[in-house]
């Protein structure tokens, strides 16, 4: 037999390659895969028109280097649908052949032995059974590319709701994720109940975290009107409503609203009113009121909340010039900030709390701290792509380099530009 340079190679011509690469005769080979050689000749020589899988499972595992392109040679030729989920769980566990899984999810959708709709159903199944998001999300896009394609709504909307659910965890596409969401919403019609709840609900919080507070707060009013059950999701979304009103100056809504939210028996809702309250008062400028509710609650509250107190406290004080109230705050830094933020708002009230601190910097004459502030704040505003207030931070460093002819060192500046990009 001739060295093999077709176009399309096949198994047999994969096994001929590596057999002559090793020198490895039948009976080596049969050791190796645990094939039989009666078997291993018929398929190099292409007398075998339907590999079975037990077989096709052992030389792919025996050729890892080859692994993909075995895989991708027998679904040339296979329809079953049995076999290609079996394929589809097969390389799941090889992680280098992970790109394979949206070509057998097609080619499971396009088996002519099943109804469309009964393959989209039974693929959605699966797909919710995964655990990797990345896959997952692939599967969901073959998922709603073939219901476009042949007119089924439903795994349209199931399939976009699915794909943004996960997606909407990543902090740098928070921005993109509202938008898909919007999408989801024009197939409202073709979820269930529950789905259009949980739409609405995480769409109310991803709202708030994007700052379209408006939205935020009709989203919630129609997800909280379709729940009727006292849910942990429903009281977050509740809470981002309150502060959506309180954001937009609206503070006899937010005051109304957290009169209802306090009904909530959750753990975080007893320290979420605290919270609330006393920003509140700050925001009203109540400061002779504000300001003890602020230090007081600082100290009742857990470590990862007390940053929303301690942001409302600093801007006071920069407000008032309080500068020494300030540095006692500063001092204590490491007690006030979250040891591993990961929502939105975290990071953006962290955010906020290095600007702060690099006013305050600035202005008592503390240009270098004033500058690893800045740096601190574009790191968290970076997090969760928030470019607005990123340039808020710039503005801040140029107005004081200027007001103080402080140059930007060199060093400073290749810094802030990379963390800025």
């Amino acid at each position: 037999m001739v060295d093999i340079k077709y176009q399309h190679k096949t198994i047999s011509d994969i096994i001929f390659q590596f057999r002559k690469e090793k020198n490895l005769t039948y009976t080596e080979f049969e050791e190796l895969t645990g094939v039989s050689r009666s078997v291993l000749h018929r398929i190099e020589r292409g007398e075998t028109k339907r590999l079975e899988l037990k077989n096709l499972k052992a030389i792919a595992a025996a050729l890892p280097g080859h692994y993909t392109e075995i895989m991708e040679c027998y679904l040339q030729e296979e329809y079953r649908t049995e076999n290609l989920f079996e394929i589809l769980n097969e390389i799941l566990m090889c992680e280098v052949s992970h790109s394979l899984a949206p070509k057998i999810a097609l080619k499971i959708l396009q088996s002519p032995n099943k109804d469309t709709e009964d393959a989209l159903q039974r693929l959605y199944e699966f797909t919710e059974k995964l655990s990797d998001p990345s896959l997952r999300v692939a599967l969901y896009k073959i998922i709603v590319k073939y219901s476009r394609e042949h007119g089924v709504m439903k795994y349209i909307a199931k399939g976009l709701l699915q794909k943004h659910l996960i997606e909407r965890l990543d902090l740098k596409r928070l921005e993109k994720s509202f938008h898909d969401g919007q999408e989801v919403l024009h197939y409202l019609n073709f979820l269930s109940l529950e789905e259009q709840i949980t739409l609405y609900l995480r769409m109310t919080l991803l709202a708030f975290a994007t700052k379209k507070y408006d939205e935020c707060i009709q989203l919630c009013k129609t997800g909280v009107l379709l729940e009727q059950n006292d849910t942990e999701l429903k009281a977050r979304a509740y809470l981002a409503m309150i502060n959506s009103y309180l954001l937009s100056g609206n503070y006899d809504e937010a005051e109304k609203a957290l009169e209802i939210f306090e009904l909530f028996t959750y753990d975080f809702v007893e320290e979420a009113v605290k919270i609330t309250r006393a920003v509140l008062k700050a925001r009203r400028k109540e400061y002779d009121k504000a300001v003890p509710m602020l230090q007081n609650y600082i100290e009742e509250i857990g470590k990862e909340n007390k940053v929303h107190l301690v942001i409302e406290l600093l801007d006071i004080y920069l407000q008032t010039e309080n500068m020494e109230a300030i540095a006692e705050i500063l001092d204590k830094e490491e007690e006030l900030l979250p040891d591993c933020p990961q929502t939105p708002q975290k990071h953006f009230d962290i955010g906020m709390y290095y600007r702060l601190k690099s006013v305050y910097s600035f202005k008592v004459g503390l240009f270098e701290e004033g500058i690893e502030g800045i740096v601190h704040s574009l790191n968290h505003f970076g997090v969760i792509n928030d470019l607005k207030e990123r340039e808020k931070c710039i503005r801040i460093l140029l107005y004081y380099s200027a007001k103080y002819s402080k140059p930007i060192q060199p060093y400073h500046a290749n810094l802030l530009k990379k963390v800025y990009n």
